[in-house]
């Protein structure tokens, strides 16, 4: 087993560990279903049963099917178990973190049920203390179900509910006083920044103290901020009384930090490292580090966006968590992958659609300086009864304490294209907003509307900012791209605070099929030529742009993604209109329309490259560059030099191909980088 170990930062002068942290990834079992286990008594040696297998954690079952694009998919209970080797002292508390399950789980130690959470989504922490075995033989075991529950969101979408414990699960120890771990799988302490600017940064810190009888008396809370460095910067402290019938203890601190190094986005996205210590006159007894980014920002309606004071452009892409041959279920260096892309393409925001998504890649965000929309995942419609708001309100709760000190996080979504035709979801939403403000008062609310919202023009009004999903040239009629301009205008005045921002937008593209010429395609059909959707973006980028108003885009979205409900563009369960293929192999044409708009790094790339059988001599040849002068060369000869480029798009109109391969080769130069790019097309005998 790996250990994670949250040692007291060197800078203290008790350098002592002040929790242990342990990550339970091997020694697993898994069966799917119940099977013959409903009739086994939980807390036995072992459960019995067929089929069971050997598995790590993070673990995801199903994926094959759903990929296969099986709609009726199997909604339904998986058994974990494994030992636990603890043997518990007296002074000791013991817990079990997961940092998410799907999408019912219910915890077992020893035969005693610890714990349930309901949603897929959000971490969660029982403890164990009471329930361990004295002599350390113990035995964990987890029902995980993915059943529709009436109760539980998301009631629908287009996305699979996946299944399992698909991220990490800890095994923590602490001392009898610490600050707590069970407050809605937080680390019990916000760092909330109350205000921010160049001269200072005033941080109202809370945290959550538990204890018991074993730890009475008056012990310190002490709040300190490093810079990257290891320099202290400011600390503050305050004394609390703990007491036999005082279990968990609120405590707020307050610490100012002068002069600070401001998070700044994609620009300088520096971090401090904050530290919480429950400690007295000898020893410290908790600890909490976490990395914080100190900001300000606000929405103009007219102007845009502007981080820290200054305008800043927030373009960027929509994105799901699963992968391809994964399901939920990725690793690290998964997610390393994504966040290395999405920095690649230039992106300055990530919309993580539609639920909450992992701490850590949360914390890749933070570490890029990609600014974070994070939503609940209310898809669709939400249902009007008091067991799906409650289980709505501890979802929010989750999303919000788990993510509150991340800096790349700017707004909390409530919802997503609530339909006009299902149950009124208006008292929901305003109840949750209500809760969203409360958690967190600095930090505006959203939400994504569809076309639907028109028909009820008050729930646009709930939150303080809106997103508009919408597909010009994909969805709708062929003459929706003309029209998109106007519509725009006239979304102008449906948010609260009037301006907006378009949080989907885009089409599908199916990387192995080309039409030259392309028109749009019948979206249920199975031909999504490549050509179409990078038409689609140049024209909605063009339109995007050029309105200030829209204070952020993203485009929809960054990978293809697994949709057992679809079945078009030649594959089976896809949803084909990421830029980025489901494996990660591929990036299509239109990402690299993006990196040339949006990227600094030097750019050139040749489209259509993929479409390399040909029957017609004469074409257009596009390519895609932030250079300012291109040349192109076919088959050694050149074209000609193009400096006419719109938003880094350059043609050359009716170029001659030969019988045979076509050498296509583009030169320019860039900040004083050379750049080149070659492909071969093949033209057929005409």
């Amino acid at each position: 087993m790996r250990q994670v170990l949250i040692l007291l930062t060197a800078f203290i002068s008790l350098n002592l560990f002040a929790r242990e942290d342990t990550l339970i990834d091997s020694g697993w079992k898994f069966c799917k279903g119940d099977g013959d286990l409903t009739n086994e008594p939980i807390g036995r040696a072992e459960l019995v049963g067929t089929n069971w297998q050997s598995i790590s954690i993070p673990h995801c079952w199903g994926w094959q099917e759903l990929q296969a694009g099986e709609k009726n998919y199997y909604r339904g209970p998986g058994w974990y178990q494994r030992e636990l080797d603890i043997t518990p002292q007296p002074d000791k508390k013991y817990f079990l973190k997961f940092e998410a399950a799907s999408l019912v789980a219910d915890v077992y130690v020893n035969g005693n049920l610890v714990g349930e959470h309901r949603g897929g989504f959000g971490a969660f922490c029982f403890e164990i203390t009471t329930n361990l075995s004295a002599d350390g033989t113990n035995y964990l075991q987890v029902r995980v179900d993915n059943s529709p529950r009436p109760d539980v969101a998301p009631l629908d979408g287009d996305f699979p509910v996946s299944r399992g414990i698909y991220l990490p699960v800890h095994l923590i120890y602490t001392d009898a006083a610490h600050l707590t771990t069970t407050d809605h799988g937080s680390s019990g302490v916000a760092w909330l920044q109350t205000s921010v600017n160049k001269k200072l940064a005033v941080l109202d810190v809370t945290a959550e103290i538990s204890s018991s009888s074993r730890r009475t008396g008056t012990v310190m809370v002490v709040a300190n901020v490093f810079d990257a460095a290891g320099k202290l910067v400011a600390t503050t402290n305050q004394n609390v009384l703990l007491t036999t019938n005082a279990i968990d203890v609120p405590c707020w601190l307050h610490v100012v930090v002068p002069k600070p190094h401001l998070w700044n986005g994609r620009l300088d996205p520096y971090l401090y490292n904050a530290v919480v210590e429950l400690r007295s006159p000898n020893k410290v007894w908790d600890a909490v580090e976490q990395q914080i980014g100190l900001r300000s920002y606000y929405v103009d309606p007219t102007n845009g966006f502007f981080l820290n004071g200054k305008k800043y452009e927030l373009h960027g892409v929509d994105k799901h968590q699963d992968r391809w041959d994964k399901g939920w279920a990725v690793s690290e260096s998964d997610l390393d992958e994504d966040i290395s892309l999405i920095k690649e393409i230039g992106a300055t925001c990530i919309r993580c659609a539609h639920y909450q998504h992992s701490d850590y890649f949360y914390s890749l965000c933070d570490r890029a300086g990609i600014l974070v929309w994070a939503e609940l995942p209310q898809v669709d419609e939400i249902h009007r009864t008091p067991q799906f708001e409650e289980t709505s309100r501890n979802q929010l709760l989750d999303l919000i304490r788990q993510n509150i000190n991340h800096p790349s996080i700017f707004v909390w979504s409530l919802a997503n294209e609530q339909r006009a035709n299902r149950e009124d979801p208006y008292r929901e939403l305003r109840d949750l907003n209500v809760v969203a403000h409360g958690e967190d008062p600095t930090r505006p609310t959203i939400m994504a509307v569809m076309s639907d919202a028109e028909k009820i023009p008050q729930m646009a009004k709930i939150t303080d900012l809106l997103g508009w999903n919408r597909y010009p040239g994909w969805y709708g009629k062929s003459n929706e791209m003309d029209d998109f301009s106007a519509l725009l205008d006239k979304l102008r005045d449906t948010s609260r605070s009037g301006g907006f921002c378009v949080s989907e937008y885009g089409a599908g593209a199916n990387v192995f099929q080309h039409e030259q010429n392309p028109k749009q395609p019948d979206t249920k059909g199975q031909w999504h030529p490549e050509e179409w959707q990078a038409i689609v973006h140049e024209q909605d980028w063009a339109i995007l742009k050029s309105k200030p108003f829209i204070w952020a885009t993203f485009a929809w979205c960054m990978f293809d993604f697994t949709s057992p409900v679809r079945h078009e563009g030649g594959v089976p369960a896809r949803n084909d209109k990421g830029l980025v293929s489901a494996d990660r192999k591929i990036k299509k044409d239109a990402f690299y329309f993006y990196k040339a708009n949006w990227s600094s790094e030097p750019t050139l790339y040749i489209t259509d490259r993929r479409f390399v059988e040909r029957t017609n001599s004469v074409t257009d040849v596009k390519i895609y560059s932030n250079a300012k002068k291109v040349e192109l060369f076919v088959n050694g000869n050149s074209i000609g030099k193009n400096s006419n480029s719109t938003n880094c798009v350059f043609i050359w109109r009716n170029v001659k191909l030969i019988s045979g391969d076509n050498q296509i080769e583009a030169k320019a130069n860039r900040d004083g980088q050379n750049l080149n790019d070659i492909c071969v097309w093949k033209l057929k005998n005409p």
